[in-house]
């Protein structure tokens, strides 16, 4: 055994701080780099991704500047910027990533047109100046493949246009949409002046609210006025927070009513916050959408110039990671953490966002308030289907169809109807096979089930859910099993680690179906323990389609 020397033990010099040191003049660096943020842990991922945008990565110098700017330790800012998939973290004698990163979704609807093929040959024939990186959704499953140079989408992508837009700039491109004064123009933002004058009450609000059957259309499709009721029962002070982080395979609604019309939902959140009684709005948009990012900015900054009475709101980036949907989770990003789920109870609506009661909506739920507010609870529910179904939806429709994109259609309408009255039918030389009614976690579901109402309660009694309706069509041309394994990856990946059932569970059903085990005993085990002890949504749906796969498709589960 070697000779321990008294140097091994040489202590720390007690008059400077633990972990990795860093020179003043790295402080004063990322300091004037941050420019006017404040201080404040929560601010910790903003403070990222300045960084991260700036440099391209962010060093492990980066991050120990950071920790002395926040008062923080090094772990502590190192497993919040590890935790988010968008930081690139580069250790001491780590090589930098590429100047560039062309980043090709392998979602579901991306991997049917072709994005497998699409990332081999990248990765074959790009320069070393160009890092090509598989990522999950982003939220562009209507132009699949889809792919993200810098911040600038790229479209139905292929070699020969990625390999073009690679020498052009970098910056998003930002699509016509409806300006506030375009809106104002419109009547908007009468309804919140009617609630600001007290023409409309909080009470007759929630009412209202209440009476047309407005869901959550996150996902969870909680009745809206009874959240509002909920959250307002307790103490003040109350925050809101707008759930933007829509990272579902399959869906992009979202993003459609933020590049086209952003105004519906910045007054629906400023009425909710009103009624609830509110003292500030927190936007958490995706990372994935940087033209809603410069929308926003822009329109935030029209909005606070036009006089209005406003509730202060603010927009947090996420940073790549599809938990951060989870609302606790959001929360927890918010606050400048990782994005961890909460045990529950309490519930946000008692204790949320740094403690306080909180109201949490999604972007499409908030942006049906106004027209329900101003036309009242009876016109909002005859949209619907047919008397059992209230409202309109926004369906995202991926997939062999023949016109793919956000349908706006009646809460209600028999999947086969969307396909032909609102999709142009099926993709010429594709027979419909089966369909995910809500994305990854909403399970899978042969052709022949079509008929059924596309409305929440309809696929939970199959074992399924309508989630955030994200619609995706399979044909002949596909594989259900493939399908599946598609979904299992991205929730091994997904997954945040914090319980084992999910974190230990998504891995081994992804292994079991590469190895094509046919035990059905197997896999239901497993699913059972998921189902029942995952700490969130995640771990409790994420075997959703393996258990159609078993029971629908059992020629493809066994083969």
């Amino acid at each position: 055994m070697d000779q321990i020397t008294p140097e091994k033990f040489k202590r720390r010099d007690p008059s400077l701080p633990k972990g990795r040191q860093i020179s003043d003049d790295e402080v004063e660096r990322i300091t004037e780099l941050l420019g006017d943020l404040l201080p404040r842990k929560d601010l910790l991922i903003e403070a990222l991704h300045i960084v991260q945008d700036t440099y391209g990565h962010v060093s492990a110098t980066s991050m120990a500047a950071l920790a002395e700017f926040f008062r923080l330790s090094q772990v502590e800012v190192y497993e919040v910027a590890s935790f988010y998939h968008h930081f690139d973290v580069v250790k001491e004698n780590q090589t930098p990533p590429a100047p560039l990163t062309i980043r090709v979704c392998d979602g579901l609807s991306c991997e049917m047109a072709g994005a497998k093929s699409l990332i081999d040959e990248l990765k074959q024939t790009m320069g070393e100046g160009i890092r090509v990186q598989p990522v999950p959704c982003l939220g562009r499953c209507d132009f699949a493949p889809a792919a993200q140079i810098g911040k600038r989408s790229v479209h139905k992508a292929t070699v020969e246009i990625l390999s073009h837009a690679a020498t052009q700039p970098v910056a998003p491109l930002i699509p016509d949409y409806e300006t506030f004064a375009d809106y104002r123009s419109n009547g908007g933002y009468e309804i919140l002046q009617q609630v600001l004058d007290g023409t409309i009450s909080p009470d007759a609000a929630t009412a209202t609210m209440s009476d047309a059957n407005l869901r959550g259309l996150g996902g969870a499709g909680f009745p809206a006025g009874r959240k509002w009721g909920f959250v307002r029962g307790y103490p003040g002070p109350r925050l809101m927070t707008i759930n933007g982080d829509e990272g579902e395979p399959g869906t992009f609604k979202d993003r459609w009513w933020l590049e086209s019309k952003p105004h519906r939902m910045l007054e629906g959140a400023q009425i909710a916050a009103r009624v609830v009684g509110c003292e500030r709005i927190y936007i958490y948009m995706r990372d994935e959408y940087p033209a809603v990012h410069e929308i926003l900015s822009r329109e935030l900054a029209a909005l606070e110039a036009s006089g209005l009475t406003l509730v202060p709101m603010e927009v947090r980036r996420g940073a790549g990671a599809y938990i951060c949907g989870e609302e606790s989770a959001m929360i927890e990003s918010i606050e400048g953490k990782r994005g961890l789920p909460r045990h529950k109870p309490p519930f946000i609506a008692q204790k949320g966002l740094f403690g306080l009661p909180t109201l949490n909506h999604n972007i499409e739920t908030v942006s049906w308030i106004p027209d329900i507010l101003r036309n009242g609870p009876d016109w909002f529910k005859a949209k619907g289907w047919n008397e059992a179904h209230s409202g309109l939806r926004s369906f995202s429709v991926s997939g062999r169809v023949a016109r793919p994109g956000v349908k706006i259609a009646p809460a209600g309408i028999p999947l086969i109807r969307l396909i032909e009255d609102h999709c142009g039918g099926m993709t010429p030389g594709h027979e419909f096979k089966a369909f995910l009614p809500g994305g990854a976690s909403g399970g899978i579901f042969p052709a022949h089930m079509a008929d059924r109402a596309m409305d929440f309660g309809t696929w939970e009694k199959e074992g399924g859910f309508l989630g955030s309706h994200a619609v995706v069509i399979l044909s002949q041309e596909d594989s259900v099993r493939d399908a599946v394994l598609n979904t299992m990856r991205f929730f091994k990946h997904e997954s945040c680690g914090q319980c084992t059932p999910c974190r230990s569970g998504t891995d081994k059903m992804v292994r079991m179906l590469e190895a094509h085990e046919q035990d059905e005993r197997l896999f239901n085990d497993l699913l059972m323990v998921m189902g029942d002890s995952s700490i969130c949504g995640l771990g409790q749906a994420a075997g959703n389609c393996v258990k159609h796969l078993m029971k629908h498709f059992p020629e493809e589960f066994t083969s």
